[in-house]
């Protein structure tokens, strides 16, 4: 109690001087001053560790504070992050717990982490995993997101989603249609659904929900209340998912 008081004493002294110069205190008010300084800086000259503890302090509140705005974030746009149509889900569709992956096809970390997420939701059985294709690593990204929500368009996102994943170089134009006849898609319509607004505007929302949501990187998820970036393991993605399914009692 005495080391949060002193800490705070501390912190009001730094405004005090300002104060009395403006108020222009008489001998008596001065002199106090001068005494709670010196009584501060005394205690703070034994016990350092106080102002340590303060600043620890101060970014824990932080970090709680963040936490609380991100899961009121993910509370306020939990209809745009999840997906009613059921076109862009994989594991259960009826999961009481709903992870949400934000890739992009030429991210490695995001190919390295696909089998272990997709172990996680296999083992874990009762998950609804949301795709959101976030394109940031240029151009090709940008083509191959297009590619796989056209294939949405023949109900074959989750095959073209997997093939991207496991194909390894640069994105072309040819290379994504050749991919779609090798699923027995309908490249030409494919093809023409990759340039439709539609599509478009796909990735335009996710990008606008991972600005909202502060992901800035690949792979990103969320996990009932809370942003969790980069890649993980199966083991921690399942510890995850279950103190999601906790915090809903």
């Amino acid at each position: 109690m005495i080391r949060t008081m002193l800490a705070l004493a501390l912190a009001l002294l730094l405004v005090l001087p300002v104060q009395a110069e403006e108020a222009k205190p008489d001998d008596q008010a001065k002199s106090e001053q001068v005494r709670i300084e010196q009584i501060v800086r005394d205690y703070l000259m034994r016990h350092p560790e106080v102002i340590v503890e303060a600043l620890e302090e101060m970014q824990r509140r932080a970090e709680v504070a963040e936490r609380e705005r991100t899961s009121a974030m993910i509370a306020a746009h939990m209809t745009q992050l999840d997906d009613p149509t059921g076109r862009f889900v994989a594991g259960n569709p009826d999961g009481d717990v709903t992870v949400v992956e934000f890739f992009d096809y030429r991210c490695g970390y995001c190919k390295r982490a696909f089998p272990s997420l997709m172990e996680a939701i296999h083992k874990d059985g009762n998950v609804r995993l949301v795709f959101k294709e976030f394109p940031i690593l240029g151009e090709d990204s940008v083509l191959a997101a297009r590619g796989a929500l056209a294939a949405a368009k023949q109900d074959r996102y989750y095959d073209m989603h997997v093939a991207l994943m496991q194909e390894r170089g640069s994105y072309t134009e040819d290379r994504i249609l050749a991919v779609a006849r090798d699923l027995g898609l309908d490249a030409a319509t494919l093809k023409a659904d990759m340039q439709s607004p539609e599509v478009d505007a796909a990735i335009s929302r996710n990008y606008t929900l991972a600005r909202t949501l502060k992901i800035t990187g690949t792979p990103g998820f969320i996990i009932g209340d809370q942003v969790v970036p980069g890649a993980i393991s199966t083991e921690q993605m399942l510890s995850l998912i279950a103190k999601a399914r906790d915090a809903r009692g």
